[in-house]
């Protein structure tokens, strides 16, 4: 696919993206966040009755083209192929950055991949949740706790941190 054809698939994305939405009772909901230039995402999950995959999972967020693009992207492929959740945490951050185009994504790494690892921090929690329900233990509150990865932050309080780490940064332009 030509570099035309990937930038249009993710404007397509960025216009008009796909399961972005507030999920009403999720079983997870992970922030996210990049620091470096102030994108933010939150990951809505909601587990599947099979105890693999997910019932259901969307997103909502700001942020530049190109994490919301693989935001969308990234929603478009997890329900299309019905990943089970181990797929999910299987996905690998190169393929994704291969997926939006190396060419176009390559000053912007963390940029294209904030959903994928919030995703999966997301993904990560719900495993956890469950192994202790089963054990009869519960989390006050079940608050996610914070992580960080590569640059990015995930969990309480993510996307507050993401955008004061961008202050004074202008906004990244596709």
């Amino acid at each position: 696919m030509d570099r035309q054809m990937q930038i249009q698939i993710l404007l397509d994305h960025y216009e008009r993206p796909r399961n972005k939405a507030v999920m009403d009772a999720p079983d997870v909901q992970m922030p996210g966040g990049n620091p470096g230039c102030g994108d933010v995402v939150t990951m809505y999950v909601k587990g599947g009755e099979d105890d693999a995959h997910l019932h259901d999972v969307s997103f909502e967020g700001e942020g530049c083209t190109i994490s919301m693009a693989a935001a969308s992207m990234l929603m478009e492929q997890v329900h299309g192929e019905d990943l089970t959740m181990d797929e999910i945490l299987e996905l690998d951050y190169h393929e994704m950055i291969e997926k939006l185009g190396r060419q176009v994504v390559a000053s912007r790494p963390k940029c294209a991949t904030l959903g994928l690892g919030t995703l999966k921090a997301a993904v990560r929690r719900y495993q956890k949740d469950r192994q202790l329900a089963e054990a009869g233990v519960t989390r006050p509150g079940q608050e996610p706790r914070e992580e960080q990865t590569e640059g990015l932050i995930f969990g309480e309080g993510a996307g507050e941190k993401a955008k004061e780490g961008s202050e004074g940064r202008p906004p990244d332009a596709f």
